[in-house]
């Protein structure tokens, strides 16, 4: 307990290299679905995130691009989020450049999300979301479904137990009302 402790204090005070936490993922404990035993980098500052801090919640993950004829979609996705945070839907974007449309660095891409749509979202550092090359959470998605992104915004509905619940492609938009139904089931289940 006390080593903990002294850990979470280095850490606090960067008394030890922030890349030391970036181990590779533990096995998934009892509260958080395997799908969420994920680390990845916040965008805005590189931070280490587990994705176990959204167990619970209902996700709707979207494969981001700021060059993108649908990036329009950040707006009606940060309106998705605060509609309906308060009830447990969290939005996670995972910017990418598998389509050649995410050219920029993280603080890049932070400043576009923010300052042209107001995304207060959670975001994560650029990866790729598709082949051989894709974060381990992608896929896992694409196996699970047996559909991974064929463009950027394509979007997979995750229920509160951490089971993929349906998938969308980039042209559904966040106020489609298909999409809008599920995230409305999904988190009236559960609660």
């Amino acid at each position: 307990m006390f080593k903990c402790f002294i850990l979470l204090v280095a850490l606090s005070l960067g008394m030890i290299n922030s890349s030391w936490t970036q181990s590779p993922p533990s096995p998934a404990s009892a509260s958080c679905p395997s799908l969420l035993d994920h680390r990845f980098n916040r965008l805005q500052d590189e931070a280490p995130q587990n994705l176990c801090q959204f167990a619970g919640k209902v996700m709707l993950v979207v494969n981001t691009a700021s060059y993108c004829g649908f990036t329009g979609q950040y707006e009606g996705l940060e309106a998705l989020y605060a509609k309906y945070r308060t009830k447990g839907l969290v939005v996670l974007g995972f910017p990418s450049n598998d389509f050649s449309q995410e050219p920029g660095s993280s603080k890049e891409i932070a400043d576009f999300c923010y300052n042209t749509y107001g995304v207060k979202f959670p975001m994560f550092a650029k990866s790729s979301v598709t082949g051989p090359r894709a974060n381990p959470l992608y896929a896992t998605l694409a196996r699970t479904t047996g559909t991974a992104p064929k463009w950027n915004f394509h979007k997979y509905l995750i229920d509160r137990t951490g089971k993929v619940v349906a998938d969308y492609s980039s042209r559904v938009a966040p106020d489609d009302r298909k999409l809008v139904g599920d995230i409305e089931k999904a988190l009236s289940q559960g609660t």
